[in-house]
């Protein structure tokens, strides 16, 4: 089954510039970090590092398309950072990057590497379609605080992406919910690069087609898709 996504007439109006791309695998397999996804982070890390030649990650012209846009939606980007930048920064601190499981290194990886945000969602827990909107402030977003689940709602006008249930991630792509996290049990997945100009698309599409060579090469037999950017 080939998950619907939309974004909506206020968001495209916000960011003229937003070149989505989606990656569609079913028949994955996932677990625990190996040293070989392990090996990707560090890799992504030294190729962050020539990308951005001894600049902070938020001088890149691409993260500072972002930082503008959060701002245009009333978030404060140095505080609530979309996910490439807040993944960068870790990845050029001493600690380097977080090893969370083989999928979601997977993705980390080609964030860091391109410097671009790449989001992964488990298809079998997403009720119905997704839609990227504005929201009215009514929406409900579960997470989790000191172990403890927690029900939050997004500031009105602030874009999130939501499903049939809820929110799925807060401030277009600063927090995902637990709810639609790929786990070491996901077996199929959906990945959205998301790009905003000054980012070329041909960089968006080589993102893309990098992360679902990742996949085919570490679950063997998965069907992926790759659609055209846009949605």
């Amino acid at each position: 089954m080939t998950l619907t996504l939309t974004v909506s007439d206020e968001v495209r109006a916000l960011a003229p510039g937003f070149t989505p791309l989606v990656v569609e695998a079913h028949g994955l397999t996932n677990g625990p970090s190996t040293d070989e996804s392990s090996a990707l982070l560090d890799d992504a890390a030294r190729r962050l590092a020539d990308r951005l030649q001894g600049r902070a990650p938020h001088e890149d012209p691409h993260m500072a398309a972002w930082r503008a846009l959060y701002t245009a939606f009333g978030a404060k980007p140095s505080r609530t950072r979309n996910s490439a930048e807040a993944l960068a920064r870790r990845a050029l601190a001493d600690g380097g990057l977080p090893r969370v499981n083989l999928l979601v290194d997977l993705y980390n990886a080609v964030s860091v590497a391109w410097l671009i945000p790449v989001g992964g969602e488990d298809l079998d827990r997403i009720e119905g379609s997704m839609s990227l909107e504005r929201a009215t402030g009514d929406e409900e977003f579960v997470t989790t605080a000191g172990g403890e689940e927690l029900v939050e709602h997004p500031d009105a006008g602030e874009v999130v992406w939501r499903d049939g249930t809820g929110v799925t991630c807060r401030r277009w792509n600063w927090r995902q919910g637990p709810r639609t996290r790929l786990t070491e049990r996901t077996v199929s997945g959906i990945f959205l690069l998301e790009g905003l100009d000054p980012m070329p698309v041909a960089d968006v599409e080589a993102a893309g087609a990098e992360l679902a060579e990742l996949l085919a090469k570490f679950s063997p037999g998965a069907r992926i898709e790759v659609r055209a950017p846009g949605l």
